[in-house]
Order: structure tokens, then sequence, then C-alpha cells
């Protein structure tokens, strides 16, 4: 990536995310006006290796957006350095995005999942047991926010958490539900209920 494309393509990233410069400049380890002065004024030329690598785990982009290399044959997908609880609940402000996953082509394309509209989150705790465990990872296909028909598992975000649970149209509301017995369910007016996506995979070590 030449050095201007790469500027241009910093700068969308920043307008995107609605970050400020000295923020990022401190991220780096450098002055606050390090960004502006490689922006404005193209000093230094292109961003060091190490720079390009924080800048795309801080974005959830892969470094090939900044002009680092391609990883062939698959997909970068956002993941977020934050888990979904399965328990009481994650606090959500704040949410940091960490280096994307990468995905086969052909297993989105069987999941009917797009890149654009994936994120990979850890499930914490243990109320969505057996279904998904406490450090299970998860896809989240951001298209499909509707819970129609039978419904089924989805990150939400509700009282200020992000968590995920089975969610299925209700009398007065949506079914909140933990797969673990353990756990009540409980109907919530749909307005409270802001559906991130639908869980479309789960990966776990064994």
């Amino acid at each position: 990536m030449d050095p201007e494309a790469q500027r241009a393509a910093l700068e969308a990233l920043i307008a995107e995310n609605g970050t400020s410069l000295s923020e990022l400049s401190r991220l780096l380890g450098r002055n606050p006006a390090y960004l502006q002065q490689y922006l404005m004024r193209g000093t230094p030329r292109l961003l060091a290796e190490a720079d390009r690598a924080l800048l795309a785990r801080y974005f959830g982009v892969p470094e090939a957006r900044l002009g680092g290399p391609e990883v062939p044959g698959m997909v970068a997908v956002a993941r977020l350095d934050v888990g979904a609880s399965a328990g009481p609940g994650g606090l959500v402000e704040g949410e940091a995005r960490r280096r994307p996953g990468n995905f086969a082509p052909d297993l989105l394309r069987a999941l009917g999942v797009r890149a654009e509209a994936a994120s990979m989150i850890r499930v914490k705790g243990d109320s969505m047991a057996p279904t998904l465990e406490d450090g299970d990872e998860i896809l989240v296909d951001r298209d499909r926010r509707r819970v129609e028909g039978r419904g089924g598992v989805f990150v939400i975000r509700l009282d200020g958490e992000l968590m995920v649970k089975r969610l299925r149209a209700g009398v007065g509301g949506i079914e909140v539900i933990s797969d673990n017995p353990a756990w009540e369910a409980r109907v919530v007016p749909a307005a409270l209920v802001d559906v991130v996506g639908r869980v479309a995979w789960l990966g776990r070590a064994i």
C-alpha cells in the first residue's frame, strides 16, 4: 500500500470510530501530535509495522486494511475483547476490539453469514450450559436480529450489560431464557432488549 492510501485508510477508520488523534497517538506510546503529523504532513512516510499492527488490533480490522500482509485463503472477522455473559452479565461500556479472527470463506458461506456482519465474542459464565460453556467463542451474525418463530440464541444488550441468551417471542414481550435450568427465565418488553445478533457458530477447546 502506498503512503497516500495508507493515510486515507487510517483517516477512514478514525472517522468511522470517532477516535481522537491524540488518544491514538498515546495508545502507540507516541507524543500526542504524532498521528496528526503523520496524516497532515506525511511524517513519518509510512506507519511503523508495530504501530500498524497495534492500530489494526484497536480498530478490530485486518492489518491488510492499513497496508499489512494478507492472510491467504481466509476472511478476517472482528473479535471483541469482552465476554458476552452467560451469567449475571458483562458491562459493555468501553468494549475493546482485539486482533481479528480468521474464518474460511466456505464456512461463512455455509453459515450464511457475511464477514462484514460477523463478530466473535468469548462466552463467560454457565447460565447457557450445556449449549454454551464458559470460554466458548461464538460467531455472531449481526444481520439476524429479529426474534421470530421458535427463536434462537442471541447476543443482546439488556440493563446495560452484554449477554448471550435464548430468545423467544412471548406474550407481553420477549422471553429471555437461560438453558441452564438453575437460572429462571423472564419476559422483558421488546423495547428494552437490544438484539446485537444471532449466534451462528461456536468454537470450543477440547
